[in-house]
Formats: structure tokens, C-alpha cells, sequence
């Protein structure tokens, strides 16, 4: 049989510090080899849209979720990105279940965000930078205050509304948050800086970096031509990425800092699991700026997905259908 999983369905299963906890392990045990994630390939849809299948496998089960990056649904008023999971036992090769993407998504991207925190930032950090205020922003903010004591928040995005929904959203965490006018005062003010920004061209510049600081660039999207932070940004800063594969075939910040001499992809082969598992330093001390460079992995939808599965058998949530019949 297979479960149907809706966005509703998915959004009362997760459990944000179980999902920080898989994704850490599921980092570690990438940088050791015992799963797979291959490097997807993009696919070119009409309209400059593109889809990308993001793959991960493990003993037990292999994920497909197919990203679909469609900038024409802007004005349609739809999501520029939409994305579904499908799981499949690595045993049998039933398929176990079919999942909408988002909630996962935003949840597993925030929880990387917080795992490479946890490991990078400096223990005294305590101001949380946002550039950008959607929903993304809500799951950065509760992820990144589980591991750091946060005691403010400054905040820029370019429309209101989303900074009302934001505050919405955030109201239980208790900390202060401050707008800011411009992503320069959010970098100028923060020790923890999230970049949540589907920008095109850099939004924050290296030069505007400070001693000490951690930046979590992860709103671009998965485009070679896209970028939030500059290549002297790349420069400045301790690289780490997610996974150096993936990283070669969609950052444009990285690619882009690349071509302009700033770094060299060696500059890029610190993945954040050798970093947990000891094989490579990150903060080499309280001066140093860090940046965790986050283009999203097949890997974390698969460990986040493990997660709501098991809590969705446990508590009887979704439609089964067999789709053998």
C-alpha cells in the first residue's frame, strides 16, 4: 500500500528538533559514505522554468522529490516553486509513499541552517539577522533558537505583509524582534545572518561582513545564475557547503565567485558532515567569519520524510491506496 500525505497532513507530524537531528546525522553519515546523494540534473521547462529531480538513498528507502522552479507562476499568483516526494523501499521497491514537498522542505532547509549554526557559529552569538521575512524566515527563526540563545531579532524584508505574518509567527519564541531598512543593517547588526531571498543578483556584500560573524545563505534559487551573496562575500569568509557535488552543479554563488577568480572549487570542498564528524575545521576561532553555503539536498527530504512517515503510520494520518491494483 501506498500513503498519501497531504501539506496538511505533513504540517502536524513535524517535530522541528527530531528534523535537526536527522539531518545532522544524515549529514555525517553522507560525509562517511553510508548514503547516497547523487548531484541532480536540472531540466529546462518552458517559460525559464526548470525541474529538478533530487535523489537520496539510504539501507532502507530511496526518495525521489522533483522540484519544479517555475518563475512564470508569479504572476499567476502560485508558488514559483512546488515540489513532490515520492518514497520507494530500498528493499522491496514498493512504493511506500507519495508526499507533498513543501512543509518538508521549509522544516529540513531550516534545520540544515541550524546544524551548521550549531557547529559554526560562536557560542556568545545572540542576535539573529533575517534578509527576507516569509515563511522561511518563521522556520529559521525557531530552528536557529534551539541552538543558540537568541535575545534579538532584526528583520528586513521589502513588503509589510510579510513581516506581519512573520511576527505572527514567531510571537511564541518570546524574543524581540526590530526592523531593519536595508540587508546592509540587518549584516551591520547581527551576529547570525540568514539569507532567505530568492534573489537574482547579490543582495548582501562581503565587504559588510564583520569578525565573528555566521552567515546561513540559503533563499537563491537552485540556478547557476542566481546569487545572494557576492563573490567577495565567498572570499572573505570560511566556506562550508551542504555537499560538494550538488554544490558544483546549482550555486550560483558559488559558481559565479568561481568564474570571477575570487575562490576555486577546493575553496568549496568542506561539506558541513566533515565538519560535524571532525575531518575538517570550521570556526578556526572567534575572528573568523563563517558561511554555510545551503543549495538543499535529496538527503535531508529523506531523512525528514523517514520522520513524518513513522508518525503518520503511529497516528493512523493520510489515504492509503494500492497503487498496484
Amino acid at each position: 500500500m501506498t500513503l498519501i500525505l497531504t501539506r496538511s497532513d505533513i504540517a502536524g507530524l513535524l517535530d522541528r528538533r527530531a528534523v535537526r537531528h536527522a539531518v545532522e546525522a544524515a549529514h555525517a553519515a553522507l560525509a562517511t559514505g553510508h548514503v547516497q546523494n547523487p548531484a541532480p540534473q536540472a531540466i529546462t521547462l518552458p517559460h525559464n522554468g526548470s525541474a529538478i529531480p533530487m535523489t537520496a538513498a539510504d539501507e532502507h528507502g530511496v526518495t525521489v522529490k522533483l522540484l519544479a522552479d517555475l518563475p512564470a507562476n508569479r504572476a499567476r499568483g502560485l508558488p514559483t516553486q512546488r515540489s513532490t516526494i515520492i518514497v520507494t523501499s530500498a528493499v522491496t521497491g514498493e512504493c511506500v509513499a507519495v508526499l507533498d514537498g513543501r512543509a518538508i522542505t521549509a522544516v529540513r532547509t531550516a534545520a540544515a541552517s541550524a546544524v551548521a549554526t550549531d557547529y559554526l557559529a560562536r557560542q556568545d552569538a545572540s542576535v539573529l539577522g533575517l534578509v527576507g521575512a516569509g515563511n522561511l524566515a518563521i522556520e529559521h527563526a525557531h530552528a536557529i533558537a534551539d541552538v543558540r540563545r537568541i535575545r534579538k531579532i532584526v528583520l528586513w524584508s521589502r513588503t509589510t505583509d510579510t513581516v506581519a505574518t512573520f511576527r505572527a509567527g514567531t510571537e511564541s519564541l518570546g524574543i524581540t524582534t526590530e526592523f531593519a531598512e536595508s540587508p546592509e543593517s540587518v549584516v551591520e547588526r547581527s551576529d547570525i545572518v540568514c539569507t532567505l531571498t530568492p534573489s537574482r543578483d547579490p543582495i548582501v556584500s562581503g565587504h559588510w561582513f564583520r569578525p565573528g560573524q555566521h552567515i546561513n545563505a540559503i533563499g537563491a534559487p537552485p540556478r547557476p545564475d542566481h546569487r545572494e551573496i557576492d563573490a567577495a562575500g565567498m572570499r572573505r569568509a570560511r566556506l562550508v557547503v551542504d555537499h560538494h557535488p550538488t554544490v558544483m552543479a546549482k550555486s550560483g554563488a558559488v559558481l559565479q565567485a568561481i568564474a570571477e577568480h575570487a575562490i576555486t572549487a577546493d575553496d568549496a570542498r568542506t561539506e558541513l558532515g566533515h565538519v560535524i564528524n571532525n575531518r575538517a575545521l570550521g570556526r578556526h576561532d572567534d575572528t573568523c567569519i563563517t558561511l554555510f553555503e545551503s543549495v538543499g539536498l535529496g538527503l535531508q527530504d529523506l531523512a525528514t520524510t523517514q520522520l513524518v512517515l513513522t508518525e503518520a503510520i503511529e497516528h493512523n494520518i493520510g489515504h492509503a491506496i494500492d497503487l498496484t491494483n
